[in-house]
């Protein structure tokens, strides 16, 4: 292959390899901006960075917490007096889950936002209400292995630290949760955010 071609070739690939990384430098930055100004902002209770709760002077503040860089959590029962009590979820734990999986849109999620997806038997009527297709979705408790596959990686992020009975909302850029792949109707590069009750730790 002449030079001139070789050089062409590699300039070009060079190229589209800078502006895949550029992309990918704008999208996550930009994710995590939406999900803190979110969460600090509109989200009901307000929300403050873990970081920030020694200068608090509330008591007993909601606060958020952040794991592999881009997993917001938020435990609404963080102050339970008997939670320290409650099995914690390991690296090694199998956990038991009911779980609501929404597009993260930069708003509040409520109960007129449709989850993508969800095993919660509370949601199963007015999601067949909606047009969903009897068999479609299982509506059983979730159980993951923590140290097995099967689940994405903002998932078991935010269940590390987790208690049985917590309550938890988890807000996840793209790339912990389905990447720049195609995920049913989850459009690429998504965040996401699962919402979900920690049901049993063994």
């Amino acid at each position: 292959m002449p030079m001139k071609k070789l050089l062409a070739i590699l300039s070009v690939s060079m190229l589209l390899l800078s502006a895949g990384c550029k992309q990918d430098d704008e999208v996550l930055p930009r994710q995590k901006q939406s999900i803190v100004s979110f969460l600090t902002g509109s989200h009901s209770p307000r929300l403050i960075a873990e970081e920030d709760l020694a200068a608090s002077i509330d008591v007993d503040p909601p606060y958020y917490t952040v794991s592999g860089n881009t997993v917001y959590r938020y435990i609404a029962n963080i102050y339970d007096a008997d939670r320290p009590s409650r099995p914690e979820v390991g690296r090694r734990s199998r956990v038991t889950v009911t779980y609501r999986a929404y597009l993260f849109e930069n708003r509040a999620i409520d109960a007129r936002t449709m989850p993508y997806d969800s095993n919660d038997p509370a949601l199963a009527e007015a999601l067949y209400e909606a047009g969903l297709t009897p068999g479609a979705w299982v509506f059983e408790p979730l159980v993951v292995e923590m140290d097995g596959g099967g689940i994405i990686n903002g998932l078991r992020q935010a269940l590390l630290g987790c208690r049985k009975g917590d309550v938890v909302e988890a807000y996840m850029t793209y790339n912990m949760a389905y990447g720049d792949e195609n995920f049913g109707i989850v459009p690429l590069e998504s965040p996401v955010a699962w919402f979900f009750t920690v049901d049993d730790v063994e």
